[in-house]
């Protein structure tokens, strides 16, 4: 009868330590990081790419936009009074790309309308494949970033297999199994966040560069206009 009470408390005690909550541990992106591999570093450095690029293209980009309201206007009244080089001037201390395309204009002046419309336009193209500089390879980020992560995801459950086949005796212990799933998976979240910050940067500065680029065609328009009035 005591050997049986034994048994009973022994079991309530194990069902008790059993039913305790397991305190819940935590994890900062920096461990996690770490248990990717050499696939987290060159995420790492894919990270630190886009974000030179980003921060460098909206520099230059917030440079093109910053221009005075009143700059066509000027460039009105000094063609209208025929003082080109002082046009010239403004253009050249205005320094935008809106500016470059008008003072590759006023250089034309005095060729057919068709000329100086090309010359303007040609400049304007290579104002804004200036802007893009470096886009190309935001956009590479953006896709081949998340690529990268499955491939570390790939290796590690591969190296996670061949531990499985090379344990002796058949017995598998489930925290080996589960670190090495976890390691693997740390890739593939990794190459997700790079990929989706990269994305969502390159849409930002296309949709910015979109803005510069139709100010562009509205001042060559209104440039060809101004050619076009009557003296």
């Amino acid at each position: 009868m005591l050997f049986q009470i034994d048994t009973i408390a022994l079991a309530e005690e194990a069902i008790i330590e059993a039913a305790e909550p397991v305190q819940d541990q935590s994890i900062n992106l920096w461990e996690m990081a770490q248990y990717g591999g050499w696939i987290m570093i060159i995420l790492a450095v894919l990270l630190a790419i886009a974000c030179y690029i980003f921060i460098a293209r909206l520099v230059v980009i917030k440079q093109a936009t910053r221009e005075d309201k009143s700059f066509m206007d000027r460039i009105r009244d000094y063609i209208h009074d025929g003082k080109i080089d002082s046009a010239l001037n403004l253009c050249k201390q205005t320094d935008t790309p809106s500016a470059h395309m008008i003072e590759k204009g006023i250089t034309r002046i005095g060729r057919p309308m068709q000329d100086v419309q090309v010359a303007v336009e040609n400049v304007g193209n290579l104002e804004v494949g200036r802007l893009e500089k470096g886009l190309v390879i935001m956009a590479t980020i953006a896709g081949g970033a998340p690529m990268l992560g499955f491939l570390g995801t790939v290796i590690g459950m591969v190296q996670t297999f061949y531990n499985m086949a090379q344990t002796t005796g058949g017995m598998i212990e489930m925290s080996a199994l589960s670190t090495g799933m976890y390691q693997a998976m740390v890739t593939t979240i990794g190459g997700l966040i790079v990929g989706i910050l990269a994305m969502f940067a390159y849409n930002y500065l296309v949709a910015r560069i979109d803005r510069v680029v139709r100010l562009l065609e509205s001042r060559t328009m209104e440039f060809m206009d101004l050619l076009n009035e009557p003296a």
